[in-house]
């Protein structure tokens, strides 16, 4: 898959893992007007915070991303921060450009500090290996625990011209709204202004990213970049519906590939929660089922025990009367206001033995409403998190 005019990046392998490639590079030839959203745990991590200020600085201007897998450089203090900024530093002369250019991701254990000698010396390699073609390299670089890499693109108009997106990720386990152990970069050759950048990322986002959940965590490293090179050369003050419908669909299908790759997972549970009498206490609702490890368990075995989604909703801090509270799979009534339908079980588990469960939970409150996406619990989720630095 090529990447937008105006980018190029790669993948190598600077030794931080044993055996597979950990090392990205994107650069933006021209530069690139950038927007980010970031974790919102406490403990941010070093690159987290350099990416911020640097954002701050430049007025949401970018050359390259850097971003390095097996180690998080997370809760490592002073030490952890100078060595991002010399990972920063040593790109920024190979590309010719000011140290506030460059953006910095990293994902692996917390509490390690990033060997940044490691990536100084092979940031010489990945530069030499950028191509407009380098998307593939670069998203298996980032990878973690995950089963493969996510990559996703879509095309958009913009002030009569065609244009594209394309993004890659990572991410499987650690994962929660606000937002999840995710890494999320979308390049665009469109030509918007950082704030109009922004805004069309958080709305993307927050339909996207931060909707999902593998396990109820949230990690400190968590980014998503959107960069624009501007080479589409539209008029920068067009309609950007199409636009925004584009990075939507692009950041919500990043997002499934994410949890369906949930650590072990072999089946996403589309839950949506209406009738709630705010959209707050819909997400309370949603969140408390999606994360609920009774519900994930059954929801692993196919079993259609409906009675631990309704367990989880009753506890969830939602208000609402039970005898008005209907659920339903796919198509099929398993309750009717708060009273079991009378269905065909063998009906039932059909539904939750796919691939993709839809359930409907109606709270008969009020408008409220939350949709998530949530992946299922298993004994590969136990084993990968178990043993993850052995």
């Amino acid at each position: 898959m090529k990447l937008p005019k105006g980018f190029l990046a790669s993948g190598v392998r600077a030794g931080i893992r044993k055996k597979r490639p950990d090392l990205g590079l994107i650069v933006a030839e021209d530069g690139a007007n950038a927007a980010a959203v970031f974790t919102k745990n406490r403990f941010q991590a070093a690159p987290v915070v350099l990416s911020k200020a640097a954002l701050k600085k430049t007025g949401g201007r970018a050359k390259a991303i850097v971003v390095n897998a097996g180690c998080a450089n997370a809760v490592t203090g002073r030490e952890g921060l100078d060595a991002a900024k010399r990972v920063r530093t040593r790109a920024a002369e190979l590309l010719h450009c000011g140290e506030e250019e460059i953006l910095l991701a990293s994902t692996g254990v917390i509490g390690v500090v990033l060997p940044d000698k490691k990536i100084r010396e092979s940031l010489p390699d990945a530069v030499t290996r950028l191509s407009i073609g380098g998307g593939e390299g670069l998203s298996h670089a980032i990878l973690t625990t995950d089963v493969g890499p996510k990559v996703a693109q879509a095309t958009f108009t913009l002030g009569g011209k065609r244009g594209r997106l394309v993004g890659v990720a990572k991410g499987a386990g650690m994962i929660h709204p606000n937002m999840a152990t995710m890494l999320g970069f979308v390049m665009t050759d469109a030509a918007l202004e950082p704030a109009a950048l922004q805004r069309a990322l958080r709305a993307a986002v927050d339909q996207s990213f931060n909707v999902i959940s593998v396990d109820g965590d949230t990690s400190t490293n968590d980014t998503v970049f959107l960069l624009a090179s501007g080479k589409l050369g539209n008029d920068e003050g067009a309609d950007l519906a199409d636009f925004q419908r584009a990075l939507n669909t692009l950041c919500r299908d990043l997002a499934w590939m994410i949890v369906r790759d949930g650590e072990g997972a072999t089946r996403v549970m589309e839950l949506e929660v209406t009738g709630a009498r705010s959209e707050r206490e819909a997400k309370l609702a949603a969140h408390a089922i999606a994360t609920s490890p009774l519900v994930k368990t059954a929801l692993h075995g196919g079993d259609p025990n409906w009675g631990r989604i309704l367990a989880a909703a009753g506890r969830s801090g939602a208000r609402f009367s039970v005898k008005r509270v209907s659920l339903t799979a796919g198509s099929l009534p398993l309750v009717r206001d708060g009273q079991p339908v009378v269905y065909r079980e063998k009906d039932a588990a059909k539904i939750f033995a796919r691939e993709r469960v839809p359930l409907h939970v109606d709270l008969g409150a009020g408008s409220g409403r939350a949709v998530i996406l949530s992946s299922d619990l298993g004994h590969d989720y136990v084993s990968l998190n178990a043993d993850y630095r052995s």
